[in-house]
């Protein structure tokens, strides 16, 4: 997300004429979407993504299950109050 940021920062001033980028090749101004879309490719096909997601999952799916203890009165597995 970083890098589509910088990119769009880096398109605008290009297009403006702004700065040090005006004298910049289109090319390295738009290398950040190239980057972007590299970063992409790899975490889909590393499964990179899919193991955050998995993660962020079991995180909230603990974090419900322990909720739901709370809620009932029981401290966790095999405690009683």
């Amino acid at each position: 997300m970083y890098l589509l940021g910088l990119g769009l920062v880096l398109m605008g001033m290009k297009f403006l004429e702004f700065g040090l980028v005006a004298n910049l090749s289109w090319i390295w101004v738009l290398s950040p979407f190239a980057l972007a879309a590299a970063w992409w490719v790899w975490s889909d096909a590393s499964g990179f993504s899919a193991k955050r997601a998995m993660e962020r999952e079991l995180e909230r799916k603990n974090a419900r299950i322990s909720r739901n203890r709370d809620n009932m009165g029981m401290q966790g597995k095999g405690k009683k109050r």
